[in-house]
């Protein structure tokens, strides 16, 4: 393939991820508006959010002008060496930037430069496997810094929160997360968490939660049984969207599990506000994209 084809595709990846929210987040916002009291601000707050996602999917425009961290996970089939693929969506996201449909996002950490074109050391954040067939399989969220601010790991036992090392001890962490969160994370959010691993191994984890479907089942049913309590007990806690008070406050919450030290206990929550922009596709070696992975 060659690297401008692939580079056009990445291209064309970043402006849906930027500017088209998958079909479950969009349903999970409508069912949120219409379950809000008529008139109240939380129902107006979504109707809001609503008008933002049809506008920006018309104009081909970011749903948000904080586009976020890029990060990228790529599983790359033996024909695509990882460089040839780091060197194409570099360019892609210097594209992206040029024309707009990525914000200049990405500053230096000791003398407050901007790049300009959204590069520079670890940024875009890349994780990469490799693929089980010949297809490349690329992943893209954009993670805004108000959500990633409002990101935190617990280590058990907490007795802040009084938790202890069990899922009833995750439960009171969640909702603590929830808690805290309320007014900053532009919710309604959702709630990606690994229990276990290290303290990088779960942050690593658990926002690899947030490429699930909204309307998943989790295949462990001790986790989907917690996924579902902590669903109904946030939303019954009147944060509400944007903490204007309301029955929407998580749109969804995704849990996985990884296997830690006798001496640690970590739980790990990454929180993704309503912009919640994830896409991806499946690549031949043609240059033809064979499947997008989110309706949009």
């Amino acid at each position: 393939m060659e690297s401008r084809t692939l580079q056009k595709n990445l291209l064309e990846l970043i402006r849906r991820t930027s500017a088209e929210l998958p079909a479950d987040v969009v349903r999970a916002i409508e069912k949120g508006w219409r379950k809000e009291a008529p008139g109240s601000n939380a129902q107006y707050a979504l109707k809001v959010v609503l008008d933002n996602i049809k506008l920006a999917k018309a104009k081909s425009l970011p749903i948000c002008q904080d586009t976020g961290t890029i990060i990228c996970y790529a599983e790359l089939p033996s024909w695509l060496p990882q460089a040839t693929f780091t060197r194409a969506f570099d360019a892609a996201v210097a594209k992206a930037t040029a024309i707009g449909y990525l914000r200049q996002n990405s500053v230096d950490s000791l003398t407050g430069k901007n790049s300009g074109n959204n590069l520079g050391p670890g940024s875009p954040v890349y994780h990469f496997a490799p693929a089980k067939g010949r297809g490349l399989t690329a992943r893209l969220i954009l993670k805004g810094g108000g959500c990633e601010n409002v990101g935190i790991q617990y280590s058990l036992p907490d007795g802040r929160v009084g938790a202890g090392r069990d899922l009833a001890g995750v439960r009171l962490c969640l909702l603590d997360a929830v808690h805290q969160a309320q007014g900053k994370g532009c919710g309604p959010g959702v709630l990606g968490v690994c229990i276990g691993g290290d303290r990088g191994s779960g942050y690593v984890a658990s926002k690899e939660e947030l490429f699930r479907a909204l309307d998943d089942r989790n295949a462990d049913p001790r986790l989907a049984k917690l996924e579902q309590q902590i669903m109904k007990e946030a939303n019954e806690l009147g944060i509400g969207p944007m903490g204007f008070g309301g029955a929407t406050t998580l749109i969804g919450c995704k849990i996985a599990h990884r296997n830690r030290l006798p001496a640690s206990f970590f739980v790990s929550v990454s929180y993704m506000c309503w912009a919640y922009r994830r896409n991806g596709f499946v690549l031949g070696e043609s240059g033809r994209i064979s499947r997008w992975l989110y309706d949009s």
